[in-house]
């Protein structure tokens, strides 16, 4: 055998023993638990949608799934523990649209490239918010609330649980889309928010679609419409936004599944699949419904277009608007 032929005849049996060992590999993984980082303390809607995802996904992996949560900085410390963890597919993250889309232009010292760093999964799903006035508001639909806000002699307050929440940002988006005056009221979390709101203090706020319904029915809050580009299955009755004269508006919170950047395409492609098993089991969409959102699962390649999309449309608001991390 000629030199040339020993040397490729070498090159060919060393790719097809390494290409043997890394499927190989692959078909074993996952041989240890996963962690799955979610970025916020517990007890919020992004720790019961790992939660739902993980229970789900730990069966048919046949291995655990176990959530961490590692709150700070509007999650962008848990999140950049994902993008610093072993591309191993071992530490997964959940993806968040206060995380991956408005946490880099909020907290710039705690910065990741949302572009780079990560390898996106899958989507899990999608939850609007409603945007709800107190009783003592003379209206009844978004044309009217936009009227009244124009007529009024001094700017709406509404409030939030904080800086950076999609609640405070709905807030933002729609007096930027619609001229209005509108001044934000941050609260320590969601509840001292809708007290506040319960209480006449402040007129209006765009809240979660679980956390407003009972009050809405109890009369206790007026609904005026969704922020998603379809209407909630909660609040079928309800219109979204966009359909009440203000087009394009479209504020949805975005779940997904996340790996550090350097994950192997057969690890993502195996989760991938998993995850798509667990959004078509009616166990799992029923549990997503109870929380407002609604299953959008998809391929990776889909996330990273939504999270681009997501990323670009936040910063350039956060830029027009001048919001900064408190």
């Amino acid at each position: 055998m000629s030199k040339t032929r020993l040397v490729l005849s070498t090159l060919l049996t060393t790719c097809v023993v390494w290409v043997s060992g890394f499927t190989a590999h692959a078909d074993e993984y996952p041989s240890r638990p996963i962690t799955l980082i979610v970025p916020f303390p517990p007890g919020g809607s992004t720790t019961i949608m790992a939660r739902i995802i993980a229970d789900r996904m730990s069966q048919t992996l046949n291995q655990q799934i176990i959530v961490d949560n590692r709150g700070g900085a509007g999650g962008t410390i848990g999140t950049r523990a994902v993008a610093n963890a072993a591309p191993d597919g071992y530490t997964l993250g959940l993806g968040y649209t206060g995380t991956l889309a408005v946490g880099p232009s909020l907290y710039p010292s705690n910065a990741y490239d949302v572009r780079k760093d990560f390898v996106p999964i899958g989507m899990i799903g999608t939850a609007p918010s409603v945007l709800v006035v107190h009783p003592s508001v003379p209206v009844k639909s978004v044309a009217e609330l936009i009227a009244y806000a124009k007529a009024s002699p001094n700017p709406l307050q509404f409030g939030s649980p904080g800086i950076g929440t999609a609640n405070h940002l709905s807030g933002e988006l729609f007096a930027f889309m619609t001229g209005i005056k509108l001044v934000h009221v941050p609260y320590r979390g969601s509840g001292p928010a809708m007290n506040d709101l319960l209480g006449g203090h402040i007129p209006l706020s765009f809240t979660p679609v679980p956390a407003a319904r009972g009050n809405v029915e109890g009369g206790k809050l007026r609904a005026l419409a969704v922020t998603g580009l379809k209407r909630s299955a909660l609040m079928p009755e309800l219109p979204t936004v966009a359909e009440s004269g203000l087009p394009g508006f479209e504020v949805a919170l975005r779940y997904g599944l996340i790996a550090p950047a350097g994950t192997s395409p057969a690890i993502v492609a195996r989760l991938n699949k998993e995850l798509r098993a667990a959004l078509d089991s009616d166990e799992v969409r029923k549990k997503l419904a109870t929380e407002g959102a609604e299953p959008l699962p998809s391929s990776p390649a889909e996330y990273a277009s939504d999270i681009d999309q997501e990323e670009a449309k936040w910063a350039k608001l956060i830029k027009s608007i001048g919001v900064k991390a408190q």
